[in-house]
């Protein structure tokens, strides 16, 4: 799998309303030869979350051979990007906050 360093991407996307939303990426991966991307929000995330929602959108190519972002329909395909997502993203985080000071547990 290969993993691209893209925080610090912003893409501002329509939804299916017409609404323009902009978006940061968390991080890219190819998978079984496709390209997926891990965006957040840039606006509507509370800053003292603990956590970040994100969604996964599939570069493809239009009809005109255009790139693209689309979402991800096939629910085994999602859950396995999802899944590489969640660890990846998971391992960058910083859980010292919960360890034990003491780790023989006095």
């Amino acid at each position: 799998m290969d993993e691209k360093e893209l925080e610090g991407e912003f893409y501002t996307l329509t939804d299916e309303e017409g609404n323009e939303i902009q978006f940061e990426v968390i991080g890219s991966a190819e998978i079984k030869g496709a390209m997926y991307y891990a965006m957040v929000p840039t606006e509507d995330q509370p800053e003292d979350a603990d956590y970040c929602e994100y969604v996964i959108l599939k570069a493809e190519k239009d009809e005109n051979g255009e790139d693209i972002l689309v979402t991800v329909d096939d629910d085994e395909e999602f859950d396995d990007v999802a899944d590489y997502f969640d660890d990846m993203l998971s391992d960058e985080a910083d859980y010292d906050v919960n360890t034990p000071e003491d780790p023989s547990g006095k």
